[in-house]
């Protein structure tokens, strides 16, 4: 059985797999559940300038029991340094792209509203320009999580337990391992 931090992170690349995780265990520990893309993505897709995104993450972070999920490098040594535990989703490449299709073709067909009334758009499947396309943010940034978070989880200081999780057997193994609430 593994025990859980009571401040976690969980990172990944775009569709891994990081809210679904993230709810399922602010729901399963009764922890608050911190979506960056939340306090980030303001109205019409505008972006929260970075001190205004920092000040914010700090406050979402007060205290314990709380799951942190994004990779924002504006806010990322600040969730980092709170953090107990950190998750890491590292799924393959073609599972990823997979659930981002999918999640993207979803939102799209139920206009679901994602932060602050914005919503995905048609473009996020036609675009090749990482900015404008989740799809091809999410094709660029695979490689470039992979490197960043081995890099962290081979530097992780002591008094943090950083956990792999690289495949969708893996998060559910992880997850029946948790003590029950």
């Amino acid at each position: 059985m593994i025990t859980p931090g009571r401040r976690i992170s969980v990172v990944g690349c775009s569709g891994a797999g990081k809210s679904t995780l993230s709810r399922r265990l602010a729901q399963r520990l009764g922890y608050r559940h911190v979506e960056l893309d939340a306090l980030f993505h303001q109205p019409n897709w505008q972006p929260l300038p970075t001190e205004q995104f920092q000040q914010a993450t700090r406050e979402a972070l007060h205290g314990d029991g709380w799951i942190a999920e994004g990779n924002y490098s504006a806010v990322r040594p600040l969730v980092r340094e709170r953090s107990d535990m950190v998750i890491w989703l590292d799924l393959p490449r073609y599972t990823v792209m997979r659930q981002v299709l999918w999640r993207t073709l979803r939102r799209l067909g139920t206009r679901e509203e994602l932060w602050n009334g914005n919503r995905e758009r048609w473009s996020n499947l036609f675009r090749l320009n990482p900015g404008q396309s989740i799809l091809a943010w999410s094709w660029t940034r695979h490689p470039i999580y992979r490197q960043r978070y081995s890099e962290e989880m081979r530097n992780t200081p002591a008094g943090c337990q950083y956990v792999r999780l690289n495949s969708r057997q893996a998060v559910e193994a992880f997850l029946a391992s948790l003590p029950p609430r």
